[in-house]
């Protein structure tokens, strides 16, 4: 278990988003949503894939965010890859970095790049049901509710504290495809309200807890 303490942290002066993605970013698409109906106060200053013809690069190009497409098998290692996104980030003054269905385990040194801001979505409730397939992983095990988390990412697979969870019980008539889809809901719903919470401030990590001010 962590023994990770950090201070309060005070509300975000840099409200500039990188969204990393690998697929479709419906993710992305409902942060941009939150977004231009002012329900999320921030900018998305960038989207960067590991893949070239992930569907989500043309959806924020279509919402007029800039974009760039960095192949992990264009670099000879994992950290070489990730000094490559921290440069790209840094470049455009990203305060937080928010994943959006990127597959990728981060390096130690790209978390150490951006101390507790670093955002994933899971779907699943966190720690059940970590990696791939986490929808299936359920359904398959026969539990009775599911749901999505988001968390603050450390170098461990789908680890840190949790900063949003939504439930989502599993009907005797799902499928693991139908349970997904109705994650999927939830997961649009917290992950602009959870960027909001961290990009507000007044919040700290106690141990591996993560703690909202009164």
């Amino acid at each position: 278990m962590s023994s990770r303490k950090a201070a309060p942290a005070k509300a975000a002066a840099n409200r500039r988003l990188g969204v990393l993605i690998s697929g479709r970013g419906s993710n992305l698409q409902a942060i941009t949503d939150a977004i231009a109906e002012q329900r999320l106060d921030a900018e998305i200053a960038v989207v960067i894939s590991n893949r070239r013809d992930a569907p989500g690069l043309e959806r924020a190009r279509r919402a007029g965010i800039e974009t760039v497409a960095l192949r992990h098998t264009d670099y000879g290692s994992r950290e070489a890859f990730d000094a490559a996104m921290v440069g790209e980030l840094r470049q455009r003054d990203v305060g937080l970095v928010c994943l959006a269905g990127f597959m990728r385990l981060l390096s130690g040194s790209f978390v150490a790049a951006f101390p507790n801001a670093i955002l994933n979505i899971h779907p699943s409730l966190l720690p059940a049901f970590v990696g791939l397939d986490a929808q299936r992983q359920a359904w398959e095990h026969g539990v009775k509710v599911s749901g999505a988390t988001v968390h603050i990412v450390t170098p461990e697979l789908d680890d840190g504290p949790i900063v949003r969870q939504a439930v989502v019980p599993v009907l005797p008539t799902d499928s693991a495809d139908s349970l997904a889809a109705r994650i999927l809901v939830e997961e649009h719903r917290i992950y602009p309200e959870a960027i909001r919470v961290i990009l507000d401030g007044g919040w700290r990590i106690d141990g591996r807890r993560f703690v909202e001010q009164p």
